[in-house]
């Protein structure tokens, strides 16, 4: 019987999922479209108004994606607080853009959150 060596890699950026993606003999046409979608990623965002995390969170969660928030946030009890976004670069990107068609004070989130992904190698 034939073992095919199953292991974990760590690939903590851009770069790093390039790198790996090129070694096994992708298409380089593709390479920048998989990419993205091999680096997952923890973002915290301070100062959310609950009201938008929840916002955020369905967003996120539409596109595969998790945002942690805090329990009271159903309740509105604690205003405002950190959220915890994860996903994959690609999933981060598409949220930007969902966030975008909300309403100001969530529309500045999405430009926050823009430049910080602008910043990944």
């Amino acid at each position: 019987m034939t073992s095919h060596h199953p292991q974990f890699i760590t690939i903590e950026n851009l770069s790093d999922a390039r790198t790996e993606i090129q070694k096994i003999g992708s298409d380089p046409k593709s390479i920048d479209i998989m990419a993205p979608k091999a680096v997952f990623k923890i973002i915290a965002v301070n100062q959310v108004v609950l009201q938008d995390a929840i916002i955020i969170k369905q967003d996120m969660l539409s596109l595969g994606g998790e945002v942690a928030i805090p329990r009271e946030a159903f309740e509105l009890q604690k205003n405002p607080a950190t959220i915890l976004i994860m996903g994959t670069v690609t999933q981060h990107r598409e949220l930007v853009e969902k966030l975008q068609r909300h309403y100001p004070r969530i529309q500045e989130i999405s430009r926050e959150l823009f430049e910080l992904l602008a910043k990944i190698s």
